[in-house]
């Protein structure tokens, strides 16, 4: 209990500081700076997670396997395979951003001052590469307060860059945003490295006929992973084309409170994704789904109360926090309540698949979600601006939502006609044999 409350403090501490970060911005930045600065962030975080190797997940998944066996060989071939992913993808990342960025003033209708920044922010894969393979130790190691932390530094340092930057200008902040970045990845790494070196020291052993479903997990993560970069990063990015820099920064307040409904969920989404896979993997399967349902009861309850609190108070929450300059994304905002809310009680849809080993489930789940988003927000978004795109993403986060809820009736049905595992078989000690004296 200790821990999983040091876990909340840490990602909401995380998601507090990210948050604030953008409060910064939005009232340190003209409001044509602040639209780039989104654009900017939202085209860095999209190429970003679109061609970053998402080797976390099947790390996560099989190291507890390894670690369950105790096949400690398997273990460190898996976390320095990890690693050659990460890296790879943040150099493709990398090369992608510089070749987006001459191109800038000809997406966004003739604006020449992004293209510095893409250049500057294409620094940031690389340098948060080593990242997901230090927390997958973390993780490993059940210390999920530990990576949370870790998170919560991260954020303090990209607080502390949006700071400063915005007094020097949107080129500064990305320089001190790449800075930051290369700091809170070293921190993580140290602590990342202690945690794995108290597991027993081998030397590395091939994955074997594991090697394949390794594969075959990480591809389907990263494409999982893709498809979700163009539901929460593309958005902004492609309202700016559509529309104009002015509604694509209105639409980036109104996505405030995704971030807070992200915040209030990050703890259980985190200790969940490390529960279900440990205990799926040790056969506790119909506890996995039983904590599926408690989740989401109480997940629904919650929004029931604050989802209506935050659609009377809009006004007031965006006047006080981004100042009355940005109250055009009022509107868009409590669109968006309804999709943050919407994606809230379906918190589990991420860490479900990697307990079961079907990340192909995010695929089409996400797919189908994106399928939905991208042309509404560009349809809706040349209608009504920021509006319209809020409206695009509660619609299809209401889809999200109940394909998810069918496909978890479905999962629960097979779960059920399962039958129970049977414990391992231990060592019996036979009783001495009685000795009979005449």
């Amino acid at each position: 209990m200790i821990r999983r409350a040091f876990t909340a403090a840490g990602l909401w501490g995380s998601a507090a500081l990210g948050f604030l970060a953008t409060v910064l911005a939005a009232r340190g930045f003209s409001h044509a700076d602040f639209g780039r600065y989104g654009i900017v962030m939202g085209v860095v975080a999209f190429v970003q997670t679109l061609l970053d190797v998402t080797a976390e997940e099947a790390a996560i998944k099989y190291g507890f396997r390894y670690v369950a066996q105790e096949r400690w060989g398997k273990l460190r071939r898996l976390l320095e395979g990890a690693l050659v992913f990460k890296l790879v993808g943040g150099v493709l990342a990398a090369a992608a951003l510089a070749a987006i960025a001459p191109l800038a003033d000809r997406i966004w209708h003739g604006d020449a001052h992004m293209e510095l920044p893409l250049l500057l922010g294409a620094a940031i894969p690389i340098a948060q590469a080593p990242e997901g393979p230090a927390g997958v130790a973390l993780y490993l190691r059940g210390r999920y307060d530990v990576r949370s932390f870790f998170l919560a530094v991260s954020m303090a340092f990209r607080l502390g860059a949006v700071a400063v930057g915005v007094h020097f200008g949107l080129v500064a902040t990305f320089v001190a945003l790449a800075l930051a970045q290369v700091a809170a990845t070293a921190a993580v790494s140290v602590a990342g490295w202690l945690a794995y070196r108290r597991f027993p020291a081998a030397p590395a052993e091939p994955l074997g006929p594991d090697r394949r479903d390794v594969l075959r997990f990480v591809f389907q993560s990263s494409a999982a992973t893709g498809i979700i970069s163009l539901r929460t990063t593309v958005t902004v990015p492609l309202l700016g084309a559509v529309t104009s820099v002015g509604q694509a920064a209105f639409y980036r307040v109104a996505q405030a409170p995704q971030t807070g409904f992200a915040m209030l969920s990050a703890p259980a989404r985190m200790v969940l994704l490390t529960e279900q896979t440990r205990d799926w993997e040790h056969g506790s399967r119909r506890e996995v789904m039983r904590g599926v349902r408690r989740y989401s009861a109480g997940a629904a309850a919650l929004m029931v109360v604050l989802v209506p609190l935050l659609l009377w108070l809009m006004p007031d929450i965006v006047r006080f926090l981004f100042k009355a300059k940005n109250l055009g994304a009022v509107d868009a905002a409590r669109f968006i309540v309804i999709a943050g809310a919407l994606q809230f009680v379906v918190g589990w849809s991420k860490s479900l698949p990697v307990a079961l080993g079907r990340p192909n489930l995010r695929i089409w789940t996400h797919g189908l979600e994106v399928i939905v988003l991208l042309p509404l927000t560009g349809a809706f978004g040349a209608m009504w601006g920021a509006t319209g795109g809020g409206a695009a993403m509660a619609v299809s986060s209401a889809v999200f939502a109940i394909v998810w809820g069918w496909l978890f009736i479905r999962i629960s049905r097979d779960v059920d006609s399962m039958p129970e595992p049977e414990p391992e078989p231990r060592d019996v000690v036979e009783p001495p044999a009685e000795v009979v004296t005449p």
